[in-house]
């Protein structure tokens, strides 16, 4: 039987006098801790997490933009992630585009240490068709210019050939080298820059068995130390 003196209630237990003096432990401190508030985890304390859907965004729109492969650490400055985060979304973006519910037409690949979009080989002959069709045009003014400088001067850089006609030729040689006039014969071991020369169809389409039957052209293009003087002026 319980005491009279003992009031009704839900029994405590009772807390220890601290001495004097005394500094409060941790779970005191803990427990004076008003219900709402949170302890700073490690996960609060790092940066947030980038949307992925906007970095897939800002990947996808610069890779359709660029003419060549671009590397993972360039994408990666350029958005503000990580080089590990872009890898990851990249290699992603490459199967889904790859093994989606609809066939795509072009593909993500990794090639030349970066990375670019292609068409699809599936569709390589309707490609092919639109690309070549129309080729029975001829050439323009500047695409003619081009060849010759390709001809005379080859193997040739395109900054080569932009230097000695005084514009961008980025255009011109890749319809040249589409038509089969021109075509890659290596790259510098200095820059490792694409060289273009002629090909056998440049030869048959100017009746011609060997470019030493190219006519002489000497006064009107310059030679390799003026070339190696104007390349060497460009900005």
């Amino acid at each position: 039987m319980m005491s009279d003196d003992v009031a009704d209630g839900p029994l405590t237990p009772a807390t220890p006098a601290m001495p004097p003096g005394s500094a409060p432990s941790d779970s005191a401190e803990l427990s004076s801790l008003p219900a709402s508030a949170s302890l700073p985890t490690p996960a609060s304390l790092s940066q947030p997490v980038p949307d992925t859907a906007a970095v897939r965004g800002a990947l996808e729109a610069i890779l359709m933009v660029t003419p060549e492969p671009v590397s993972t650490r360039a994408l990666a400055t350029a958005i503000g992630v990580t080089e590990a985060h872009v890898d990851t979304l990249l290699r992603a973006l490459a199967r889904e585009y790859e093994s989606g519910p609809a066939p795509r037409g072009f593909q993500l690949r990794e090639v030349a240490g970066g990375w670019r979009f292609y068409s699809h080989p599936r569709y390589a002959t309707e490609v092919a068709a639109f690309v070549t069709a129309g080729q029975s045009n001829k050439l323009s003014v500047q695409a003619l210019e081009t060849l010759a400088v390709v001809a005379y001067k080859q193997p040739v850089t395109k900054a080569q050939v932009a230097a000695i006609r005084g514009v961008d030729v980025d255009s011109v040689l890749r319809t040249l080298e589409t038509r089969g006039l021109i075509q890659r014969m290596g790259a510098t071991a200095a820059t490792g820059a694409a060289l273009y020369g002629t090909t056998e169809l440049f030869l048959e389409r100017m009746g011609m068995n060997s470019l030493s039957e190219l006519a002489p052209l000497a006064p009107y293009l310059p030679d390799d130390a003026q070339l190696e003087e104007i390349e060497s002026e460009l900005p």
